[in-house]
C-alpha cells in the first residue's frame, strides 16, 4: 500500500526550467551568431577593438578587455569601433555608390543608354 507516499517523478518547478531551458533563445549556435558577432542592429556585440578586433557589449567593458590585454598601451575610448553605428551608414554608402551592381549570374544589367 506504498500509492499514495510515493513522490512525484518531477516537481513542476523543474517541469517549467525545463520547458524554459528548451524553449528560450540563450544565444548559442548559428541563430545566435550574428547576435554574438553584433552584424545586426540588435546584436549584443556593440564595440570593437581596433587592436584585436574583439567585441564587447559597451566601454567599459571595452576598458576593462583593453587594460587586460593591451596593458602598454593608453586607453582611448574614440579609437573604438562603434558596430550598431556602422551598420546604419553602410547601406548609404553603398547606395550612392556609382558602380552598377551585377545582375544574375555576375552580368551587368544593361541601361537604356548603353544599348544604343
Amino acid at each position: 500500500m506504498t500509492g499514495k507516499a510515493k513522490p512525484k517523478k518531477h516537481t513542476a518547478k523543474e517541469l517549467a526550467a525545463k520547458a524554459d531551458a528548451a524553449l528560450t533563445n540563450r544565444g548559442g549556435g548559428k541563430a545566435g551568431q550574428k547576435d554574438r558577432l553584433g552584424q545586426e542592429k540588435g546584436g549584443h556585440a556593440k564595440m570593437e577593438c581596433p587592436l584585436c578586433k574583439v567585441t564587447a557589449p559597451d566601454v567599459k567593458s571595452m576598458q576593462i578587455h583593453h587594460e587586460a590585454r593591451h596593458p602598454k598601451i593608453p586607453f582611448d575610448p574614440e579609437k573604438i569601433n562603434n558596430l550598431h553605428g556602422s551598420t546604419a551608414a553602410a547601406p548609404e554608402a553603398a547606395a550612392s555608390s556609382s558602380k552598377p551592381k551585377p545582375g544574375v549570374r555576375g552580368s551587368l544589367k544593361k541601361t537604356g543608354d548603353e544599348q544604343k
